[in-house]
Order: C-alpha cells, then sequence, then structure tokens
C-alpha cells in the first residue's frame, strides 16, 4: 500500500456484531456516485423505519479514517456484520476487495448451511444489480437480486425526476426485505471465514478518505 500507515484502529469486538449491514459496492463512477447521491439515503432512512432500532451500517468512505490500514479494517468489519448488501456491475467483478466481500460472506452462508434443503430460505448475501446480469459470473447464478437497472442513474438530478418515485418504492420493498435478514441474523461467531485477494491486486486500489 502506498504512503506511510498511521495507528491502525480496529472496531471494537465485544462478541456481538458491530453492524447490520456492509454496504459493499466499487469505488468507481457509476456506481460510486449512485450509491453516495441515491442509494445509501434510503437504505439507512427507509432501513431504520422497518427495524426496531436504529440501523448500523458499514460504508468504507463513512466509517474508515484516513491512514487506516484499508484490508485489516474491511476484514473486521465484515466479521462484525449481521449481512452484506452488494451492488452488483461489471466493475464490482473486477475489483479483488469487492469479490472478496462477496465470498466471505456466501462462505458464512455454507458453513451455516443456507441456501439448501435444510435452510432453502435462509440468506445472509443481499445483492442488487446496478449493470447487466448477463456480465455476472457463473457462480452468482442462482442467487436472488433484486434488480435495480431502471433506477441506476448516477446523477443528482435523478432525486428530482418522476422515476425517484418507482426507485423509493423498490427501496420500500428492498429494505422490508432486509430487515428480516438482519432480525434473523445467526449468533455472531468469532471464527466467521473470510476471504482475502491477492496482496498484488489488492495493492492497486487506494485508501478511502472522507469525503
Amino acid at each position: 500500500m502506498v504512503g506511510r500507515l498511521l495507528e491502525v484502529r480496529l472496531p471494537a469486538m465485544s462478541g456481538d456484531y458491530q453492524y447490520d449491514v456492509f454496504l459493499s459496492y466499487r469505488r468507481k463512477w457509476p456506481a460510486l456516485d449512485w450509491v453516495q447521491n441515491h442509494f445509501y439515503q434510503r437504505l439507512e432512512g427507509l432501513l431504520g423505519e422497518a427495524l426496531p432500532h436504529p440501523p448500523r451500517i458499514f460504508m468504507d468512505t463513512r466509517e474508515i479514517e484516513t491512514g487506516q490500514e484499508w484490508p485489516l479494517v474491511l476484514q473486521e468489519a465484515l466479521k462484525s456484520s449481521r449481512c452484506i448488501v452488494t451492488v452488483w456491475s461489471a466493475e464490482y467483478f473486477r475489483s479483488p476487495w469487492c469479490v472478496a466481500e462477496l465470498k466471505s460472506m456466501l462462505k458464512r452462508e455454507q458453513l451455516l448451511g443456507y441456501r439448501t434443503e435444510s435452510h432453502p430460505d435462509r440468506r445472509l448475501v443481499y445483492p442488487v444489480l446496478f449493470s447487466d446480469g448477463k456480465l455476472l459470473p457463473d457462480y452468482t447464478q442462482g442467487i436472488l437480486h433484486r434488480d435495480l437497472r431502471e433506477w441506476s442513474i448516477p446523477d443528482p438530478v435523478f432525486a428530482q425526476s418522476k422515476k425517484i418515485i418507482g426507485f423509493h418504492k423498490e427501496m420500500m420493498k428492498l429494505t422490508e426485505e432486509l430487515s428480516k435478514l438482519i432480525l434473523e441474523a445467526p449468533p455472531w461467531q468469532d471464527n466467521w471465514p473470510i476471504d482475502i485477494p491477492e496482496v498484488s491486486s489488492a495493492t492497486t486500489i487506494p485508501v478511502p478518505r472522507l469525503p
């Protein structure tokens, strides 16, 4: 990782979850702007209406301070999150860290026997589709997702358009389903599996900074 790192301060692990949701997305236009301009605000606000407590969402640009060792913080945040929301795009699957975040939670599902005959309706991965589904890798086939391509407009002016009403209704459905995943999350374990990408690939990703 380029540059001198400051002291690493990881989230305190108290034997329980620290976050309800880990938000996994590609920090590159257009998905980055869409998440920041439209998706995150409604995710947080509407999830707060669907849960009996204020939601705690891990989003790297809001939770990671400049100088922290990003990979370690991400690993601890993943381990202490009840579920993951992934924003799927072509660029998402080109990012080794995004793929690692997704596969980490899929491994947790496998450990728990989710998406099997024993627990066919239980899951911890909630994907939203930002761009063309034909670009998705084979291992994602069969994973239910919410298709938001119709509303994947990154520009701020989208919030003033008529289409924002349809987007809001879709987000209401999304957060209602997501709240069920959160409330039914399994008890926290300190040995949740973490998938770590190749170091050579990870070092090409910049350290995030607060907006």
